[in-house]
């Protein structure tokens, strides 16, 4: 295989990010959460500048999550944020909001821009919009099949990004849901309703499943009670040239993104090297289960759900 996909992971912290790195990342996502949403942690500039040239010295990319739904206040924030980011080094920004493509080639021409626009992402033609827009990636939506995902790779123009681990987003509201929920019932909100809280939404038909909630500056977010894992069929992910696996690793510890990271990447390294001989192995996945929540499964997501249109 000439070329091997890119190994991305989230990172909540530099330590994470360096620990990672040394596990096997070839890239890492992180921001701050003014600008991105959904992020295991919040860098300021400064940090993000140590993160680009740590990475960089080890030969790893840095890429910057700037996919908030933009308002009008923060759009007044972005251009200097843009240009922050450049000053930086980062090698590309994730976007959704087209506001945010237009001030980075004005800005920060150089920068890569990684369009994600969630469960939107779902056709060639579409992507292949963005990328005459200016996006050198597509991160394609999480509710695609692998028929779908592998029949599109070959009429794409841009490349192509595929989370492989963990939770996923479900829903998402502006509002504080949590909060208005228990004023409605007369109960007082005592600290913060973040990541750090382990606040669970349990349905009355699906008891034994737990989706974790939160609230933040960016309003309500649900995820999913099962992480994805796809990691015995990812060679067809290879097969099909996808360029970028995802390991998102919000609400995890550091141990167990660590685990996650060296599993795919001896994995990647192996078809890799061996591409007509590949077989899965079982034991790639001994120390990811061992340190799995189990009250969490590992689930093939939406890979082999067939999608009613």
């Amino acid at each position: 295989m000439s070329n091997k996909p890119e190994l991305l992971s989230t990172a909540s912290s530099l330590e994470e990010l360096r620990l990672l790195a040394e596990a096997g990342a070839d890239a890492f996502l992180i921001g701050e959460e003014r600008f991105g949403m959904r992020l295991p942690g919040d860098f300021t500039l400064a940090e993000i500048a140590e993160a680009v040239a740590y990475s960089h010295d080890k030969g790893k990319r840095v890429y910057v999550a700037v996919n908030n739904l933009m308002t009008n206040d923060i759009l007044a924030e972005l251009p200097a944020y843009i240009e922050g980011l450049r000053d930086a080094g980062v090698d590309g920004i994730e976007f959704g909001d087209p506001a945010v493509l237009t001030t980075a080639r004005e800005l920060a021409p150089d920068l890569r821009l990684h369009w994600n626009a969630e469960m939107t992402s779902t056709n060639s033609s579409t992507a292949n919009y963005w990328g005459r827009k200016g996006a050198t990636r597509v991160v394609l939506a999480r509710e695609l099949n692998m028929d779908e995902i592998t029949g599109m790779t070959d009429k794409l123009e841009v490349e192509a990004q595929v989370q492989v681990h963990g939770m996923t987003n479900i829903y998402h509201s502006k509002r504080r849901l949590v909060q208005s929920y228990m004023a409605h019932q007369g109960r007082q909100v005592e600290g913060e309703l973040g990541l750090t809280r382990g606040l669970f939404l349990i349905e009355a038909e699906r008891r034994d499943e737990k989706f974790p909630i939160y609230e933040d500056s960016n309003g309500t977010h649900i995820m999913s009670s099962e992480d994805i894992c796809i990691l015995e069929d990812l060679h067809l992910l290879m097969e099909a040239g996808i360029h970028s696996f995802k390991i998102e690793g919000m609400l995890k510890p550091i141990a167990y993104n660590v685990a996650v990271v060296r599993a795919y990447r001896t994995a990647i390294d192996a078809y890799a090297a061996h591409a007509e001989e590949y077989e899965f192995d079982e034991s790639w996945l001994e120390e990811v289960r061992e340190l799995q929540d189990p009250e969490r499964e590992l689930s093939f997501g939406f890979f082999y759900k067939e999608q009613v249109y």
